[in-house]
């Protein structure tokens, strides 16, 4: 073993896991990073699959990791060492990926939030979508199922709209309904999915507003990958007045278990200092 403080950030999410390694040494590098699909398995055997993929990739053993932590629904992760509440890594992992941002959102499968941050990444106060799935990232999926398109084509037809159309706000079911009646009524799909997209960014922009976030802006989380999202959510601020710069990371979807791996590190240094 070198003299590196390796650290392993895991993010257990709805539908992925997430993972980085991290050299903690002085400035925290990105070693590499990597996700898959849980796919109906154990979250746990997928997790400790991509650990040991990580470890034997890079000729490191479990003892050579200083600390793993997990964030997300990762508490049942018997490998690791700590855990770390998702938003206090994505604000973590935000600031990493954009430093001197003043808000991270966190752009999940199942809700979002804004969340106001010092410099170092720590949360100073926050708001979020209660559990409707309507605006979350599980609710495009969904949608973009039953429309017959890849997730990751997703953002580039919504890209494509000429006249966008809006689902109901109200709650998933709703929307789904909607939704069936516009392809009823012969609605393209790029205007059913910008459409969606408008619905969620306002849901956005109204937590942007409520916890008067300040700009610079960043947004982590799987639909920050999504271009056609990230330009919903501008078309609206700007629209609103909100005066924010709003970019997200290409590596966005990585920010909470990257956000896990900086706070393990910095939580071994202090164990290891009071020993």
């Amino acid at each position: 073993m070198d003299n590196k403080l390796y650290t392993i950030g895991v993010d257990v999410g709805s539908s992925n896991i997430k993972i980085v390694l991290l050299n903690y040494s002085e400035n925290p590098v990105i070693i590499d990073k990597d996700s898959e699909k849980i796919r109906k398995r154990n979250p746990e055997m997928v997790a400790n699959s991509l650990i040991d993929q990580l470890l034997a990739k890079h000729n490191l053993t479990i003892k050579d990791i200083a600390y793993i932590a997990s964030t997300g629904e990762g508490e049942m992760l018997s490998r690791k060492r700590g855990h770390f509440y998702s938003m206090t890594t994505h604000a973590r992992g935000g600031i990493y990926y954009s430093p001197g941002s003043k808000t991270v959102v966190d752009l999940g499968a199942l809700y979002v939030r804004a969340i106001k941050v010092d410099d170092f990444g720590k949360v100073i106060d926050y708001k979020m979508t209660g559990q409707c799935a309507s605006g979350s990232g599980q609710f495009i999926e969904n949608i973009s199922r039953y429309l017959g398109l890849a997730i990751e084509e997703v953002g580039e037809t919504s890209l494509k709209s000429t006249k966008p159309e809006l689902p109901s706000g109200i709650c998933a079911v709703l929307a789904e309904t909607d939704v069936i009646n516009m392809v009823s009524r012969g609605i393209s799909t790029p205007d059913i999915i910008k459409g969606i997209h408008l619905s969620i960014a306002n849901k956005v922009v109204k937590l942007l507003t409520s916890v008067r976030a300040e700009s610079p802006v960043t947004l982590t989380g799987g639909m920050a990958m999504n271009i056609g999202m990230v330009q919903a959510i501008n078309e609206l601020a700007e629209l609103g007045k909100l005066n924010l710069t709003i970019t997200a990371n290409p590596d966005a979807v990585y920010a909470g278990a990257l956000g896990a791996a900086i706070w393990g590190g910095f939580r071994h240094i202090k164990l290891t200092s009071k020993k």
